[in-house]
C-alpha cells in the first residue's frame, strides 16, 4: 500500500474518531432525559436536538394573562438539570425564606432565556414551575398527586396540574384602571392623585426578602404593614435596593390612615393567580381538591413515587 493511501486511511480514521467524540460530548452535555413534546409542539416530526433545549411558553396562558409584561415579551423553559434538582432537594421546608430561594433557583436556571426570571410575576411562578416539572419528569408514574375524596367518600389520587387550577381575577372595580402602555394599574383617586400599582414580580419580592434577611442579621426592626403593600406599589425590581426600600419606609410613616387603608384594600383586590383549591374531574363529577404536597414542597422536583423504579 502506498504512503499516500496510508495517509488517506489515517486521515479518514482520525476524522471519524473526532466525529464520534464530538457526538458523545454533545450528548453528554445535553442529556436531560426523554421529553414528551406533544403538549408543547404543533408538529410531530421535530429535530431531536430541539427536545433538549428551551421550549416557548405562551405568556397569555399564565395566570396573569401576560398583561403585566412588556409588549413582545417571550418566555422559554427547559427541563431542570440534575445539579438543579440536587440543590432543590436541600430545601429547608421550615424556612420560608429558603423555600423562596430554592423555588427561584429553579425558575432562574430552567425558566427563561428571553424574559428575565425576575420579571416573572410571583403568581405566575407556580404555573411555570409545574411546566418545568412536566418537562423534567414526563413519565406517567412521576405525576404529582394529592389524596382526595368525592362527596360519597370515594378516595382517589388527584393530579396536581395547571389544567385543573382555578384562577383569581382582578375585580371589575380595579380592572377599569388598567393602563395598556404602563402595563400596570393607574388608579385615579380624589385625595392622592394617581396611584400606580401592579401584582408583584419575583425580582421585587427577592429584594424585599433580602432586605428582611439583612434586618434580621443586624437585629433591626422593620414595619410589617409597609412590607405588605410595598410589592404592589413597586413597579420594577431594577434599582430596587435596600436603601430605596428604607427610604420608602420612612416616607410610608408620613401616610395618614386614609391613604394606608386605601392602598391596602387595593392590593387585596389586585391579587391574581392560583386559588388554593383546584377542580379535578373524577367519574361524572368534579371535585374540589386542596392543592398540597403530601411529601412536602420537595416533591415538586424530588419524585414522590419510586415504585416504578423498583424491581
Amino acid at each position: 500500500m502506498s504512503n499516500k493511501n496510508q495517509d488517506n486511511e489515517q486521515n479518514s480514521e482520525e476524522q471519524y474518531r473526532k466525529m464520534v467524540e464530538e457526538k458523545e460530548n454533545h450528548e453528554e452535555r445535553l442529556d436531560l432525559g426523554k421529553v414528551n413534546m406533544d403538549r408543547y409542539a404543533t408538529q410531530k416530526a421535530l429535530d431531536p436536538d430541539m427536545h433538549l433545549g428551551f421550549h416557548n411558553v405562551d405568556i397569555s396562558t399564565l395566570p396573569s394573562g401576560g398583561r403585566f409584561y412588556p409588549v413582545g415579551s417571550k418566555l422559554a423553559i427547559r427541563p431542570a438539570q440534575v445539579s438543579e434538582v440536587r440543590h432543590f432537594s436541600t430545601i429547608d421546608e421550615g424556612n420560608l425564606l429558603d423555600i423562596e430561594d430554592k423555588l427561584n433557583h429553579i425558575v432562574n436556571n430552567s425558566g427563561t432565556k428571553v424574559l428575565s426570571y425576575k420579571d416573572i410575576l410571583e403568581e405566575d411562578r407556580i404555573y411555570i414551575l409545574l411546566s418545568i416539572r412536566d418537562l423534567t419528569f414526563p413519565e406517567p408514574e412521576s405525576k404529582l398527586t394529592v389524596k382526595a375524596s368525592t362527596k360519597d367518600g370515594e378516595e382517589f389520587d388527584a393530579e396536581i396540574s395547571a389544567q385543573y387550577f382555578q384562577l383569581s381575577k382582578v375585580t371589575e372595580e380595579i380592572e377599569k384602571y388598567y393602563d395598556e402602555e404602563a402595563r400596570a394599574f393607574a388608579i385615579r383617586t380624589k385625595s392622592f392623585g394617581v396611584i400606580m400599582m401592579r401584582p408583584p414580580s419575583i425580582g421585587v419580592m427577592e429584594a424585599i426578602t433580602n432586605y428582611i434577611k439583612v434586618r434580621q442579621i443586624e437585629k433591626k426592626q422593620w414595619d410589617q404593614s409597609y412590607l405588605q403593600i410595598l410589592p404592589y406599589i413597586s413597579l420594577d425590581w431594577r434599582g430596587f435596593t435596600d436603601e430605596k426600600i428604607f427610604k420608602g419606609e420612612v416616607d410610608f410613616h408620613s401616610w395618614n390612615t386614609q391613604k394606608y387603608s386605601l392602598v391596602y384594600r387595593l392590593a387585596e383586590k389586585m391579587r391574581i393567580g392560583v386559588q388554593p383549591e383546584m377542580l379535578v374531574p373524577f367519574g361524572d363529577e368534579e371535585v374540589l381538591v386542596t392543592i398540597g404536597f403530601r411529601d412536602g414542597i420537595k416533591s415538586l422536583f424530588v419524585v414522590q413515587d419510586i415504585a416504578g423504579e423498583l424491581l
